[in-house]
């Protein structure tokens, strides 16, 4: 019996099901491990200002440390770039719809919202794109479940908010969903709407297990933006996105650093051909999610996230 340690929120716990649903396909028979994360608790706060997304697995991992878990269930979007030694990302299953979903009682869409309408969110990615298509509205922090957020919403403290669209679909809230925003207008953040495994390095039979659980073109994409959030020693608590897709035997890659008052947009983005060997193609998104945050960082990158950071 494999034990899965998961968060307790909804969301979280959705996830976990539905791999312990693919492990049972597979029989193999597992239970779950709820516990309540730092992130959790700490719902007054940016993250950016408690330690980033990071948050969300230190207790999971602390489980699978002193084996009384075998595996962590994430969204791959809260998982940071590197992982502590000893630990290892065994699988990455199927995305999601990775986009931004415009959620509003009283308006269809971002451009509808009037000028200086209050918009929610706790992700300064969203902050500083929605402020750069619209100047003139107000961006306010909001945090806490999906559910709790669309109370708020809903109570009147904000005009729309903006979350993932994966957790709306996941968890059967779609009807509230006005617009997905396009992506050219609000780029994604990085790993979203994927949902990762980790567990002991270890532990080799496991992961030859959860292999089988792997959707390598999500690994594949997940790869090349992992990679050009890693070389610009960024997290979801900083505005930068990343988002991949495949399509005619090719790997597209965009990336975007912005100032989180919207003033500033840096851009860029690359392909890659793809072969018929999957390590070769992987080394190659990566090697472009590395190259695509050099030329941000050549544009001044670095100078909007070192203040952000420092």
């Amino acid at each position: 019996m494999l034990t899965i340690a998961t968060r307790k929120s909804q969301l979280a716990l959705w996830q976990a099901r539905f791999v312990q649903q693919q492990l049972q396909a597979l029989d193999q028979p597992s239970q779950l491990l709820e516990m309540t994360s730092k992130g959790d608790v700490l719902l007054d706060t940016p993250l950016a200002k408690i330690g980033g997304k990071g948050l969300f697995l230190k207790e999971l991992e602390q489980a699978l440390f002193d084996d009384r878990a075998d595996l962590a269930v994430h969204s791959m979007k809260d998982v940071p770039m590197s992982l502590p030694d000893g630990l290892t990302l065994a699988c990455i299953c199927e995305r999601e719809d990775p986009r931004d979903a415009f959620v509003s009682p009283d308006f269809a869409n971002l451009e509808a919202l009037p000028t200086g309408a209050v918009v929610g969110t706790s992700s300064l990615r969203r902050q500083a794109q929605v402020l750069a298509a619209r100047p003139d509205l107000e961006v306010h922090f909001l945090r806490g479940n999906v559910n709790s957020r669309l109370a708020k919403l809903h109570a009147g403290q904000y005009q729309a908010i903006i979350l993932a669209a994966a957790g709306l679909i996941r968890l059967g809230l779609e009807q509230h969903i006005r617009q997905y925003l396009p992506v050219d207008l609000c780029l994604p953040a990085v790993g979203q709407g994927a949902v990762g495994i980790e567990c002991r390095s270890s532990d080799t039979e496991l992961i030859q297990l959860l292999q089988q659980l792997n959707h390598y073109p999500t690994q594949l994409c997940l790869t090349a933006e992992r990679a050009f959030s890693k070389a610009l020693d960024g997290g979801c608590q900083v505005p930068i996105a990343g988002f991949a897709q495949l399509g005619d035997q090719q790997l597209q890659l965009d990336v975007r650093v912005g100032e989180p008052d919207g003033s500033l947009m840096l851009i860029s983005q690359g392909q890659i051909q793809l072969s018929d060997d999957p390590a070769a193609d992987l080394r190659q998104a990566q090697q472009l999610g590395q190259e695509l945050a050099q030329e941000l960082l050549a544009k001044g990158a670095g100078d909007i996230l070192g203040k952000l950071m420092s």
